[in-house]
């Protein structure tokens, strides 16, 4: 397969002068322009851990929320990268917003949030999606998909009336950032590139050669 000549050329630029000075503001306005377009999944961003042995891993997800006191997404406390971060806390976060020639990078640290706040989350999701919470034991070995099928059924009959409990190993994280990067791709690869960075509680701003 020979991939050499697949390539196209990025017409876009960012300019110092455009950028917010706090990243989140930056980033609420990023997320905005991308929402109004209507792409497929915008608010999907990929998680990237390290295990024990310094292996990263990465995953897709979904943000579900985000102000000044971080980014937050939701998973099962038993998934490798809640495993992960049980043992190393720090996590980069990265949003490929490819049909507007933009990315985001998010580096900081995770931590549970409350049960109160994943209470809240949870009754807000679909009853399915609800029950596929509980029946699936994310990351574990599936002999079939049949089992999984199973098991979701089974606890659709289980909790055919009434609420849906949250389960006790299903969660959030908020991830507290400590590092932004803004790409905008931009003519002949010179893309531009901005890093804001916290220092003792100011965000510094830095260009970046591409």
């Amino acid at each position: 397969m020979d991939l050499k000549a697949f390539r196209r050329e990025y017409k876009g630029g960012l300019h110092r002068e455009d950028l917010a000075d706090d990243p989140f503001v930056q980033f609420e306005h990023w997320m905005s322009e991308v929402l109004k377009l209507g792409i497929v999944d915008p608010t999907a961003m990929t998680v990237a851990t390290v295990d024990a042995n310094g292996q990263p891993s990465q995953r897709m997800v979904l943000l579900k929320q985000v102000d000044s006191d971080g980014l937050v997404f939701y998973t099962n406390y038993g998934s490798r990268k809640a495993l992960e971060l049980a043992g190393n806390p720090l996590i980069s976060l990265h949003f490929p917003w490819h049909m507007v020639d933009r990315q985001v990078k998010i580096c900081g640290r995770a931590g549970k949030v409350s049960a109160a706040e994943s209470l809240k989350y949870f009754v807000s999701r679909p009853r399915d999606s609800q029950i596929a919470a509980i029946a699936s034991q994310q990351s574990s070995r599936l002999s079939s998909r049949s089992v999984l099928m199973n098991q979701f059924e089974s606890m659709k009959q289980k909790f055919q009336q009434g609420e849906i409990p949250v389960p006790d190993f299903w969660g959030g994280y908020r991830v507290v950032p400590s590092e932004f990067e803004f790409w905008q791709g931009s003519q002949s690869r010179l893309h531009d590139r901005f890093r804001y960075s916290i220092n003792e509680g100011i965000w510094i701003i830095d260009r970046l050669a591409p």
